[in-house]
């Protein structure tokens, strides 16, 4: 069972999220904000990290970059999940070294097809 870390500020849609990809059979982990985000990837290695682009303490760049600085996490999947929806915030996005970049409001089947293009099916 693949672990996905989610970072997200807004509590009810962290709480959404933890509900939505735990019924599709991921262990979900979550961080309020960057820096306990930060913590979370170094602590726990998950196979996937979903972060929010706008938070407090650090941002979504902010977060990626230290986790693409670390040997441990350079090479962790990164999906930002954001409302900063025009071409220039995606841009910036996919050049910071996202591999996936999904919008909110969002579809569940939309993230879980980002997450599925990111993690081998079980058993690989």
């Amino acid at each position: 069972m693949a672990t996905l870390l989610v970072i997200e500020d807004e509590a009810p849609l962290r709480a959404n999220l933890v509900r939505l990809l735990t019924a599709e059979g991921y262990q979900v982990i979550t961080a309020a904000n960057g820096d306990e985000g930060i913590r979370r990837a170094r602590a726990d290695r998950p196979d996937l990290v979903i972060c929010d682009v706008l938070m407090p303490l650090v941002d979504g760049y902010g977060v990626l970059a230290t986790l693409r600085s670390q040997p441990e996490t350079a090479a962790t999947p990164f999906i930002f999940l954001t409302a900063s929806a025009d071409k220039d915030d995606l841009e910036r996005g996919l050049q910071s070294g996202a591999n996936d970049y999904v919008t909110k409001p969002f579809k569940i089947a939309d993230l879980l097809a980002a997450i599925r293009r990111r993690l081998p099916p079980d058993g690989e």
